[in-house]
């Protein structure tokens, strides 16, 4: 049986990246100055953040205003536990805030939040209950943040087993499906410190994931962020400019993909 709809589902796949991550908030705000509806959105780590922050209404102005203040401040809360260097109280605190009240089930356009159970090596995907916590859980860089304990499960960082998540994005029910990777391999990376070390070695280990990603996509988008490291909180003004540049020049082929899936559903096209 045939649905006759007028235009595709279109999905967002907001990949990890650290602090590169502000460059989805560019690429929303090319989409949305094009007029390309967005009905789903997934997303690991940042992607998780500013995806769900979009979902609770904030607009790409305003999540601008916010990731300014969203600086390193808020992520170095050190405590010292044995199973991460960051508590995550504060950054947890900060989204509880910006959420509104909303849970996750409330959002619009539809979010999905990629977490990774780090005991059991699964994808965990959040797509109702309290946002805090699912994005906490999705930020949680293992070595760096304390993992967050969401039903007996130890979560961390959706990135280390989805970076892109297109696949989620296709189980909600995407027809059209665009991908976001911020991430940059460098051949000789600047590895300061340990969070240089953990974040090239989870860049190292998705190599191949993202290639995939790229063919399972029906458009990727890919903001050239080599000036700025995964931790780079001060930068946030040149790599929205980046995700916005590098969303406009794909700009033609989201609109051909939008253009080619046109019918399908109602069988007049193939």
């Amino acid at each position: 049986m045939f649905v006759n709809r007028t235009r595709p589902k279109i999905g967002l796949a907001l990949g990890s990246g650290g602090a590169r991550g502000f460059a989805h908030i560019g690429v929303l705000r090319a989409l949305e100055k094009e007029g390309i509806p967005i009905d789903l959105i997934a997303g690991s780590s940042m992607g998780a953040l500013v995806g769900s922050l979009y979902g609770v209404g904030h607009t790409p102005e305003n999540l601008e205003k916010f990731a300014l203040l969203f600086r390193k401040k808020y992520f170095v809360d050190f405590i010292v536990p044995k199973l991460g260097f960051v508590s995550g109280k504060k950054v947890k605190e900060l989204i509880r805030l910006l959420a509104k009240g909303k849970s996750l089930e409330e959002l619009v356009p539809k979010v999905a939040v990629v977490a990774t159970d780090i005991k059991m090596g699964e994808r965990v995907v959040f797509q109702e209950g309290d946002l805090a916590t699912a994005v906490r859980a999705s930020i949680a860089i293992p070595g760096i943040f304390v993992p967050e304990i969401v039903d007996n499960r130890l979560l961390v960082d959706g990135g280390v087993i989805d970076r892109v998540p297109v696949g989620v994005l296709k189980q909600m029910g995407a027809d059209v499906t665009i991908a976001v990777d911020v991430s940059y391999f460098r051949e000789e990376p600047d590895l300061h410190t340990i969070y240089d070390v953990i974040m090239q070695s989870m860049d190292i280990m998705t190599r191949e994931m993202i290639r995939y990603q790229e063919f399972n996509s029906s458009v990727m988008i890919r903001p050239i962020v080599k000036q700025a490291s995964s931790l780079a909180f001060t930068e946030v003004e040149s790599l929205i400019k980046c995700g916005e540049e590098a969303a406009n020049n794909q700009m033609d082929q989201i609109k051909a993909a939008i253009a080619t899936w046109r019918g399908k559903e109602d069988g007049t096209a193939h």
